[in-house]
């Protein structure tokens, strides 16, 4: 797929709208099921408005110091949901959750105590999802799917009152082929549906982020809700 970056942020997310309800139809499922999210990150404010006058209005971000930096401009957006969707350190734990209104990348029980307790302090709700590493990556964040942590991290989810657990996020390894990344897909989704049955009430699991700019279609076909999508909408990042 050839995007066309001279176009409009406008025109870029109804492309990646009708691309969502084409995937989602070849799926049997319905548009409406999957959120699409624009990440905003690196990006500079007036794009992050133009996106928000095209419609969209859940965000990602990646740093807190670079989206703190943004925020005081932002704050006339009153519609905007914004998410944390990098790795969080838990020393930035506090101030992450005064920023964000969720945490899409929680990959430790110390995180989860850390956000617990700073969203206890703000008196506020901290929705989280819980970052899965499908490919066992070492240079990427995320819980091994059969770690003791992560059992040990839903065990213990009762006791995060502050925390709504959504369900899972992850970042498959990168393939110039985008129908490569199906196996982790349905790992993703394999492993949310056991999660479900094995833990609920105490957990909702409803949420499967998963799907960038390069695979979100083949993401959506294997169950996507959430697609975080920022090339394909703000186009090329530039390079540092």
């Amino acid at each position: 797929m050839i995007y066309c970056f001279q176009m409009s942020i406008a025109h870029n997310a109804a492309e990646v709208r009708r691309r969502i309800a084409a995937a989602a139809s070849r799926a049997g499922r319905n548009p409406e099921e999957v959120e699409l999210m624009a990440v905003s990150k690196t990006f500079l404010p007036e794009s992050i408005r133009e996106a928000y006058d095209a419609g969209l209005r859940v965000f990602g971000e990646n740093r807190v110091q670079e989206f703190t930096a943004k925020a005081a401009t932002l704050r006339d957006l009153h519609e905007a949901e914004w998410h944390m969707i990098g790795h969080l350190q838990s020393n930035k734990a506090a101030q992450a959750a005064e920023t964000f209104a969720a945490i899409d990348s929680l990959d430790s029980l110390k995180l989860a105590e850390k956000l617990n307790a700073s969203a206890e302090k703000l008196g506020k709700k901290l929705g989280v999802l819980i970052e899965i590493n499908v490919g066992g990556e070492t240079a990427k964040s995320g819980l091994s799917p059969d770690s003791k942590e992560l059992e040990e991290l839903l065990a213990g989810a009762p006791k995060f009152e502050q925390l709504e657990f959504r369900g899972l996020m992850t970042i498959p390894p990168f393939t110039e082929d985008a129908r490569e990344a199906r196996p982790y897909f349905r790992q993703l989704r394999a492993l949310r549906d056991q999660m479900a049955v094995r833990h609920l009430p105490a957990i909702r699991m409803g949420v499967l982020s998963m799907g960038m700019s390069h695979d979100f279609e083949i993401a959506i076909e294997e169950g996507s809700t959430c697609v975080r999508v920022g090339t394909a909408i703000f186009g090329q990042r530039e390079k540092h």
